[in-house]
């Protein structure tokens, strides 16, 4: 009993600084500078959509601050964001006041 009390708190532990890793709370938002305007991900947007976190984490972006540095061209080629936001599966990335805010 004893041996797994421990086990059991030794995995709260790990777990604990696993989530102080990630960059935002689920479903809040989080603001990028860009030269175009501040990029806004709302999760909450996201999370309505019907989408949970392991749809673009860890495949797609790094689960921690700044873990991921993306330019436009990575984004039109279909990474990033561009993977979903391609016209089809979400708006596309020349909708540029969806996310660029000025």
């Amino acid at each position: 009993m004893k041996r797994f009390f421990i086990f059991a708190v030794a995995v709260c532990f790990v777990l604990s600084l696993a989530g102080g890793a990630m960059a935002v709370p689920s479903g809040k938002k989080v603001e990028f500078d860009a030269k175009q305007g501040k990029v806004v991900f709302d999760g909450k947007a996201h999370a309505n959509a019907g989408l949970k976190c392991n749809a673009c984490h860890p495949s797609l972006f790094k689960m921690k601050k700044d873990g991921d540095k993306m330019t436009m061209d990575d984004i039109k080629a279909g990474k990033f964001c561009g993977s979903c936001h391609d016209g089809t599966k979400a708006f596309a990335v020349t909708e540029c006041a969806k996310c660029h805010k000025k």
